[in-house]
């Protein structure tokens, strides 16, 4: 499902216009991200969990360039 898409249906069951239902879908978003980017989780209970996890750097050559 894209994101147009799942604005759309947060339209039609919210009773709300694509315009509104953009402006909460962007809001979400926007809340989940900043309070990831301060090392916090987001959990819905019974939905899932967001959080962020480290990763080393990626070795190895870059096949577009070879390198």
């Amino acid at each position: 499902m894209t994101k147009s898409e799942f604005v759309d249906q947060v339209a039609d069951r919210a009773g709300l216009s694509k315009r509104e239902a953009a402006s909460a879908v962007d809001a979400m978003l926007e809340t989940i991200e900043a309070t990831l980017a301060r090392r916090s989780d987001v959990v819905f209970s019974g939905f899932g969990k967001f959080s962020v996890s480290e990763r080393s750097a990626r070795e190895g050559r870059n096949p577009a360039t070879g390198e």
